[in-house]
């Protein structure tokens, strides 16, 4: 949605933007999560009309096998705008994750972390909201320029800061954006991309929480309490 449209909704942006700028500085950008990781758990949200459907998905994470899925469905109050996507998903993400029965060690997000203008995107607010570990995976480059770097991944870098970093899965051509959300360092945050990304560009918590997102979308209130 363009800045013009934006304008128009009734939704307090700059009093959102000081919140994000405020939080930010509660971020915690090392590892505070057990050295061995048992569960791990991907989110993802999907949208019907003014719906939005959460998904969590907790997988072993020796095996990448699902262990537990939970849905919650919430009515959005505000439409896409860029750099405000946590006010539109985190409440069913949020509500999803509380249901589960198995507590994942740590989260992986579809969507920016400190990769975001304000240092705040949707991976940071889950975390702090959660108060848990958590990573930022996101299909594309919200700010700053990927650099060129030998390896696996090259850093991602806004204003001479180095906010996430261009994953290269294995899987694809195309990178995966990963950014620190909250109780993980970035190299840790990139290792565990790389060992979560099985066959697929996407790492396989957050295939299978998208997978149970749209799943949820199209059939509706049935799966609310799966």
């Amino acid at each position: 949605m363009s800045g013009a449209s934006a304008s128009k909704i009734n939704f307090p942006f700059k009093r959102a933007e000081e919140i994000q700028r405020h939080l930010s500085k509660m971020i915690i950008t090392r590892d505070c999560f057990p050295h061995g990781i048992r569960y791990i758990a991907g989110i993802d949200v999907a949208y019907s009309g003014d719906l939005s459907y959460g998904a969590a998905a907790v997988l072993e994470y020796k095996t990448m096998k699902l262990i537990e899925k939970k849905i919650s469905s919430q009515r959005m109050i505000l439409p896409y705008v860029p750099t405000f996507l946590a006010f539109r998903e985190l409440p069913a993400a949020v509500a999803a994750a509380r249901k589960l029965k198995t507590k994942p060690d740590i989260f992986m997000v579809d969507g920016h972390g400190l990769a975001h203008p304000r240092r705040f995107g949707f991976a940071c607010h889950f975390g702090l909201a959660l108060k848990a570990p958590t990573i930022g995976v996101a299909k594309n480059l919200l700010c700053g320029e990927v650099k060129d770097s030998k390896g696996f991944w090259k850093p991602v870098i806004d204003e001479g800061e180095v906010i996430g970093a261009a994953v290269f899965t294995g899987m694809s051509s195309k990178p995966v954006y990963v950014s620190v959300g909250h109780k993980v360092s970035l190299e840790t945050a990139v290792r565990i991309v790389l060992e979560c990304a099985r066959r697929y560009r996407i790492p396989e918590p957050i295939r299978l929480a998208h997978i149970a997102a749209e799943k949820a979308k199209r059939e509706g209130a049935s799966h609310l309490n799966c």
